[in-house]
């Protein structure tokens, strides 16, 4: 039975990898485009096809545009291999180095268990307590990676002490809780989720003289959007969703206090692996220089010392380069930082983000971008607010059965010549699109950390697509009004007209 079902299984993957190709043959043959216009639209089409359908992993999918572009002639190799060393490929990278250098040491494990402890254990606190860690670890490791340290924390909880009425509703409550948050608490920083760091990058590369995107200015707007996500879904699932009950769930609140007890006192590792996270993380937030509007300016640590080829990727992987030097105090002969432990990085992710940014770049170089802006002139006038949420229902949307990342990557650079040719600041369509490319909560696909609490048991798929509609309406709004309050201050978006730099 197994053998057949691998059989079928690899047979679908052939018809499906056929049908990519034919379709990117076909829209290559048939497009109104010019040459390498259509010849890029048609990869373009190979790739979302293979991306969406899973033929292969999608990273090597990814592998792709180092083949094809040289093929056709739009890029040489060595300029295509450059987008597989982008700087924001290195932040990222850097970043789950410090990640790891975390989980090594257990020091995320203290940190979930004392917030949840501090929170109470009555079961409506229990859930906001649960997605408070959630959100706060994702704002600087991988979502999947939060979700996987929370869960068993959970688990541990709900199965502790007796059971009473109102279990079979805490539980969904907590578990959801957790998926959700581990997304949301990404969006408030820029390093918190793949999309945002693809956003950075597009902008460099499509609008090179646009005020950079700075990791302090994301954070005045990230935070405020995440703090107010979580809360909101928190009443969301507490009260109309699950209808969890003020006391009386039989959780014991025990458990969450003996596992912390459980850890002792800080370690000598604990501490210095913290030291050097607080660190890097104060030198992302005061690198850049932080602007509000046209009145006040505070200069970062870059215009302070001329460093300013120093990037947030440099200090991310300089922070990683400690961990590996500084020496374990608890595992003789052993740093901080194992190469061993570096076997659980996403390297594949990277790969992800390398390719998307090949794919984003032959839009621009084989004119593809300037087709599909120009045909879409015809939206001049539209009003920003119809645009911005159109745009993100769109993402919302999509990204249910996409990955997030490679979504981003596919829409940005057309979302980009759209602002242009509709007379929009692009940013206006950029920023939201990114934020909402993490607010898919229907689905157990749309995410891992989706994927991974549905795996529990404890949560079925009619109660994740319950909850996840109101989830991404509450995204939807979110995002398109707190931009359109804040977008201007923060990010210095020109609503009336374009900026210099998309002229």
């Amino acid at each position: 039975m197994i053998e057949v079902d691998a059989r079928a299984a690899a047979r679908k993957r052939g018809i499906l990898g056929a049908l990519g190709l034919l379709a990117g043959v076909a829209v290559w043959q048939l497009a109104p485009l010019p040459g390498q216009a259509a010849a890029m639209a048609g990869i373009a089409t190979w790739m979302a096809t293979w991306w969406l359908s899973e033929v292969v992993p999608i990273p090597v999918t990814a592998l792709l545009p180092l083949v094809l572009l040289p093929a056709f002639g739009i890029e040489k190799l060595g300029a295509v291999g450059a987008n597989y060393g982008k700087p924001v490929i290195f932040l990222f990278l850097g970043g789950f180095l410090l990640a790891l250098g975390l989980e090594e040491t257990g020091l995320h494990r203290r940190v979930a268990l004392g917030i949840v402890a501090r929170v109470g254990d009555r079961p409506r606190r229990l859930v906001l307590g649960f997605m408070a860690a959630s959100a706060l670890g994702s704002m600087w490791i991988s979502n999947t990676a939060t979700t996987m340290v929370m869960l068993p924390i959970a688990m541990s909880v709900l199965t502790t002490g007796p059971r009473a009425e109102g279990d079979d509703r805490l539980g969904p409550a907590v578990m959801l809780g957790i998926a959700y948050a581990s997304s949301i608490g990404g969006m408030a920083t820029l390093v918190g989720t793949a999309p945002n760091l693809v956003l950075v990058d597009q902008l460099r590369t499509l609008f090179p003289t646009a005020p950079p995107l700075g990791f302090a200015q994301w954070l005045l707007f990230g935070l405020p959007l995440a703090t107010l996500f979580v809360l909101g879904g928190w009443l969301m699932l507490v009260y109309p969703i699950f209808r969890v009950p003020a006391s009386g769930s039989g959780v014991d609140p025990r458990a969450v206090r003996a596992e912390l007890a459980a850890l002792g006192p800080w370690r000598p590792d604990e501490r210095v692996a913290a030291a050097v996270f607080c660190a890097v993380a104060l030198l992302w937030v005061t690198g850049s220089d932080l602007r509000l509007g046209d009145a006040f300016t505070l200069r970062g640590w870059r215009g302070a010392t001329g460093l300013r080829e120093l990037g947030d990727g440099a200090v991310a992987i300089a922070g990683a380069v400690v961990l590996f030097v500084l020496p374990s105090r608890e595992r003789p002969g052993e740093s901080l930082l194992t190469w061993q432990a570096t076997s659980r990085l996403p390297w594949g992710l990277l790969l992800l983000f390398g390719g998307g940014f090949a794919l984003a770049a032959g839009f621009g170089k084989s004119g593809l971008s300037d087709a599909i802006g120009s045909s879409l002139e015809g939206l001049a006038g539209t009003a920003p607010l119809v645009a911005v949420t159109t745009v993100c229902i769109a993402l919302t949307s999509l990204t249910e059965l996409t990955s997030n990342t490679a979504t981003t990557t596919l829409v940005l650079p057309i979302l980009a010549r759209v602002g242009v040719a509709i007379g929009l600041d692009p940013r206006a369509l950029m920023i939201p699109a990114t934020l909402s490319a993490s607010c898919a909560f229907m689905m157990p696909v749309a995410t891992p950390p989706q994927a991974i609490v549905f795996g529990s048991g404890r949560v079925s798929i009619g109660q994740m697509v319950r909850a996840g509609i109101w989830f991404n309406l509450l995204g939807v709004v979110l995002v398109v009004l707190l931009f359109r309050l804040l977008g201007g201050p923060i990010f210095g978006i020109e609503w009336g007209g374009l900026p210099a730099f998309a002229k």
